[in-house]
């Protein structure tokens, strides 16, 4: 990045009474940067979370915002701004109500509270519903709203929490948007999600916690290259469901079962080794309805982690 790092974290390492949940992080995000921190239930992230907004004191390590400490320095949480997981606005106050009332807790000046709504709103594409109480938005634009009342401050760092859980697809590519919209601005944004392909199209970078240890770090395309090669990877859907035979024949092609009648396999052959497979489970009897080969994702990436194929 072209930008200093404005949030470091170095050496991060924690536990809770003998159980030990950041055992020595290390993460940095500059500003105009998306930064998607992913891992199995368990892994830290949350603890680590904590951390970087100066609501954990570490055991060991450090934490800095814009070179101070959010543990010690309120001015440093003042540069800051969450969106939790679950939606913290009042549902059966309007859009522009709630805002208001969130600019009053993070002190903006009366005279400025008019103006830095209306940008919030602008930001995160909600004037429209400015009016509408938010118990009638839909999913997607109560998390819009979500993130407008954590922007009102203009803080530098924006940490979101599973911004788009429980919202369908196009509302998901509309919050992304404003995501992106604040990354262009120069607000560097810190995020954890369990939708992998959100974090393949949206990060710049990711890094992958496990045990509480980092371990994998760079962008999506560069980790995804550097672990799978040449390997495309072969998805397969089958008519019918396999009995116990017709499984123990998948698994000898290579095939894992991912969901239903789904297999997946990974493959250099790409779409020649698609046809030959094609061939053979058809003379199997395991019918194909649909071959498809793409290119590896997080996904793939994200499932050798969490098997420990990745090693520490």
């Amino acid at each position: 990045m072209s930008h200093p790092p404005i949030l470091t974290v170095s050496g991060a390492k924690h536990a809770f009474v003998t159980r030990q949940v950041l055992r020595g992080v290390d993460l940095s995000v500059s500003a105009g940067e998306i930064y998607a921190l992913l891992g199995p239930n368990g892994a830290g992230k949350t603890t680590l979370l904590r951390a970087i907004c100066g609501r954990l004191r570490l055991k060991e390590g450090e934490v800095r915002l814009a070179g101070q400490d959010p543990w010690s320095v309120p001015a440093a949480r003042a540069g800051l701004g969450l969106v939790p997981q679950d939606l913290a606005l009042y549902p059966h106050m309007t859009v522009r109500e709630n805002l208001q009332t969130f600019a009053r807790l993070s002190l903006v000046k009366g005279p400025e509270i008019e103006a830095t709504i209306t940008r919030a709103m602008a930001l995160t594409r909600t004037a429209d519903r400015a009016h509408v109480p938010v118990k009638h938005l839909s999913g997607g634009y109560q998390r819009r709203v979500n993130i407008a009342a954590a922007i009102l401050h203009e803080p530098k760092v924006l940490i979101l929490d599973e911004p788009t859980v429980g919202v369908d697809v196009d509302a998901r590519e509309a919050v992304d948007n404003v995501i992106r919209g604040l990354r262009d601005i120069g607000v560097a944004v810190l995020l954890t999600t369990h939708d992998l392909e959100q974090a393949d199209g949206l990060a710049d970078r990711v890094g992958f916690m496990r045990e509480g240890r980092m371990m994998l770090e760079g962008s999506p395309r560069d980790l995804i290259t550097h672990a799978f090669g040449e390997d495309m990877e072969i998805l397969v859907h089958l008519v019918q469901e396999p009995d116990t035979g017709g499984e123990i024949r998948l698994a000898a092609e290579g095939l894992n079962k991912s969901s239903g009648n789904l297999w997946v396999k990974l493959d250099p052959g790409g779409y020649a080794a698609a046809g030959k497979l094609d061939t053979r489970l058809r003379k199997l009897g395991l019918t194909p309805r649909e071959i498809r080969v793409r290119q590896p994702s997080l996904q793939n990436l994200f499932t050798l982690i969490a098997d420990r194929k990745v090693a520490i």
